[in-house]
């Protein structure tokens, strides 16, 4: 079962563990009434982002908040070679096989930052399954890493630290599992003044459970490799993003100082609007009025 922290930020959720191929187990809250909507968080975080938003989605939609594999409660297998198993495909796979459990084989997604690259490679991969997506806080990762400048690298350093040979990242994340969270959180333009306080417990939780380092680590070693091939795989084929897409980023943010994310989501998407919305990287604890503003005329459209 999930822990105390998470039945107090989402109060009348329920709590599923969802088997997927691989013997992999995904970690699921699920509540509300209407379309299907699949929710994605990021790193080092868990499904708990969301809980600011489920109860105005909750409204409209008929909830998936999962945890992604390697985070939060769900399974955290070992990455294999290349890190094969922390693949955004893969990932993706089992967001497909969850929401098929749970009687859904068409739905939207919404998602920020790994989930949000999860929600890409669902949407590239299984066209017809979603409807409608919502992108928060990130540009394509292929136009990120061959677009790197000092200036992202010192703000991202994370991005270059966690996919270093294992052990040396896992061993200094177990180091200090709760620190990594607060730092990585905190160092971010709003600090952890958003941020409630559940919440943290939640992040810290899950980043000490076994397993979840190295996770985390695979996740980002998989995007910097295999993720890359598939996306320029995509490219040469001239295999398009065809679902209606809504990008939004904080303004605050690195990636709106450092990229320019509609730009490069509209040079792989046939239908892509987007704008900034007031605040920093964790838009939906930061900006959850903003964001509902913004995402639930388009997630109902």
């Amino acid at each position: 079962m999930h822990s105390n922290e998470l039945g107090e930020l989402f109060p009348g959720f329920q709590s599923h563990f969802v088997a997927v191929d691989g013997g992999i187990h995904i970690h699921a809250l699920t509540g509300g009434e209407g379309p299907p909507l699949l929710l994605l968080h990021g790193h080092p975080q868990t499904s708990a982002i969301w809980h600011k938003v489920a109860p105005e989605l909750a409204k409209h939609f008929s909830l998936v908040i999962a945890d992604l594999r390697g985070y939060g409660d769900s399974s955290k297998p070992n990455g294999g070679a290349r890190s094969v198993d922390y693949s955004k495909r893969v990932m993706a796979g089992d967001m497909v096989q969850v929401m098929h459990h749970f009687g859904h084989e068409r739905f939207r997604v919404m998602a920020h930052d790994r989930g949000a690259r999860v929600a890409h490679r669902l949407a590239l991969d299984h066209p017809a399954m979603v409807e409608r997506l919502v992108l928060m806080d990130i540009a394509p990762t292929l136009a990120m890493y061959s677009q790197t400048s000092e200036a992202f690298a010192r703000a991202y350093w994370h991005w270059f630290f966690l996919i270093q040979k294992s052990p040396l990242p896992e061993r200094l994340i177990n180091s200090n599992p709760s620190a990594y969270v607060r730092e990585v959180i905190g160092g971010r333009s709003a600090g952890l003044a958003p941020f409630d306080l559940r919440a943290i417990a939640e992040y810290e939780r899950c980043v000490a459970l076994p397993g979840t380092a190295h996770a985390i680590c695979e996740d980002y070693r998989a995007s910097a490799d295999i993720d890359l091939e598939h996306d320029r795989a995509d490219i040469v084929a001239g295999h398009h993003l065809q679902t209606p897409t809504l990008v939004v980023w904080g303004e605050d943010g690195v990636v709106n100082r450092c990229f320019e994310p509609l730009k490069e989501w509209q040079k792989i998407g046939i239908d892509v609007r987007g704008h900034t919305l007031p605040c920093g990287h964790y838009i939906a604890e930061e900006a959850p009025d903003a964001l509902l503003a913004s995402a639930l005329p388009f997630l109902k459209g």
